[in-house]
């Protein structure tokens, strides 16, 4: 998976939203695939240590399992999006049963973000969804899952790429949970050293 998708296919794909505010130096760091007790906790304290709000993209599934982390995501000023109820990859599902499983979520999140796990969608669940829902791509994608990359590359590619407007992909899971502790504030770090500002969705 590319860690940054050209700009010139992205308007081939639709209606997505794949970065914000090119003009002005901002960065939107976005988490998929909690809430999990294990991480999503650290995540928290971590934001709260640089006083910074993120916008995190829930599995319906984990907000079933542990409603008062929702809960604390939310009280602790940060938004939230739907990531479908059961981490559902679009090109595997019809569009009958992907549907269904982000109203399933929906039951337990409430918001009118949407990002589809592993960024698949086809055209018709992207049809069938675009009247209720922005749907969120991503400008950067950390990688941070990826256990055969160390917190230092995905560093690089974080200089490397992230420019005005980034939504940038951290996953607040147990998968990525080494890279992502790692690397977190030192990204944090580097974009406040070029004078980046932190906004939600």
């Amino acid at each position: 998976m590319k860690v940054q998708f050209p700009d010139i296919l992205r308007p081939f794909l639709g209606k997505l939203l794949w970065r914000k505010n090119s003009s002005s130096k901002v960065i939107y760091i976005t988490f998929d695939d909690g809430p999990v007790p294990e991480v999503t906790p650290l995540v928290l304290d971590l934001l709260d240590e640089y006083q910074i709000k993120a916008t995190f993209f829930c599995v319906g599934e984990n907000v079933t399992k542990h409603p008062e982390l929702y809960d604390e995501v939310l009280r602790r000023g940060h938004k939230t999006g739907n990531h479908t109820f059961n981490h559902l990859k679009g090109v595997k599902v019809s569009t009958g049963d992907y549907v269904e499983n982000v109203q399933k979520a929906a039951k337990t999140i409430d918001s009118n973000l949407f990002r589809p796990p592993y960024g698949r969608i086809n055209f018709r669940q992207k049809r069938a969804l675009r009247n209720k829902y922005q749907i969120v791509m991503w400008d950067l994608l950390t990688r941070d899952y990826n256990k055969n990359l160390s917190p230092e590359t995905i560093m690089q590619s974080i200089r490397r790429f992230t420019r005005n407007g980034s939504l940038v992909v951290f996953h607040d899971s147990i998968k990525a949970e080494r890279n992502m502790l790692a690397v977190l504030p030192l990204a944090i770090e580097y974009w406040n050293s070029k004078g980046y500002r932190f906004e939600v969705l």
